[in-house]
């Protein structure tokens, strides 16, 4: 079986605050990557929201390949970004109140681009981002830079605080695992309003939904 596992220390050392206009988030706006609020008919192209905007960089340590539930047929083509989604959440990204655990914002990332990025010493990429192969190779990673579309939690509407950012991969148990125990990395965010301050990030089997 296939054993997933997030890097932790990649999201520690590459999270940052960006604000961007709506015009440049058409393709992020159509994939619902943004939070409800940048739906609202008073929106304007010149708006900014908040983005909160970490790297994932997620490993195969298993002993088979991880593969999407969906046959090839079944996968979305989204012209704006001009890839195919073969997953409909690879990953689920959860900003959480510190005190009480109830969930502030979130974010989702689809497997628009499920492949084998690099590998260890003794293993070969075998799956890359196209139409008919995507997948997650035995001692191989996925990497998403934080620079990417969606990759993400929009905290237009979070007031400064301190808050745990969750980072689960295979959110839903779709694709069968050996080991689901370690699928979460969580982090101690101190947002200022300008910027965040990230530590402590670490695998953790404590769900908060």
């Amino acid at each position: 079986l296939p054993d997933l596992i997030p890097e932790p220390y990649a999201i520690q050392a590459g999270t940052y605050v960006q604000r961007m206009q709506m015009y440049a988030l058409r393709c992020a706006a159509e994939e619902n990557c943004l939070a409800r609020s940048a739906y609202a008919p008073s929106v304007r192209d010149i708006d900014f929201r908040v983005l909160l905007r970490f790297p994932q960089k997620v490993k195969n340590q298993g002993t088979a390949d991880f593969l999407p539930l969906k046959p090839r047929y079944q996968w979305d083509w989204h012209s704006c970004h001009q890839h195919y989604h073969s997953m409909d959440a690879f990953s689920n990204y959860d900003l959480l109140d510190i005190v009480t655990g109830r969930k502030v914002a979130e974010g989702h990332k689809a497997s628009f681009c499920l492949e084998d990025t690099g590998c260890d010493p003794g293993f070969r990429r075998r799956y890359a981002c196209t139409s008919h192969t995507q997948g997650l190779s035995p001692g191989c990673h996925d990497t998403y830079a934080a620079n990417i579309d969606c990759q993400w939690i929009d905290i237009t509407d979070v007031p400064p605080g301190n808050y745990i950012l969750q980072v689960t991969v295979n959110p839903n148990f779709h694709v069968l695992e050996s080991d689901f125990t370690n699928n979460i990395v969580r982090c101690d965010i101190v947002y200022t309003g300008v910027y965040v301050q990230t530590r402590s990030c670490q695998i953790t089997r404590a769900y908060i939904s």
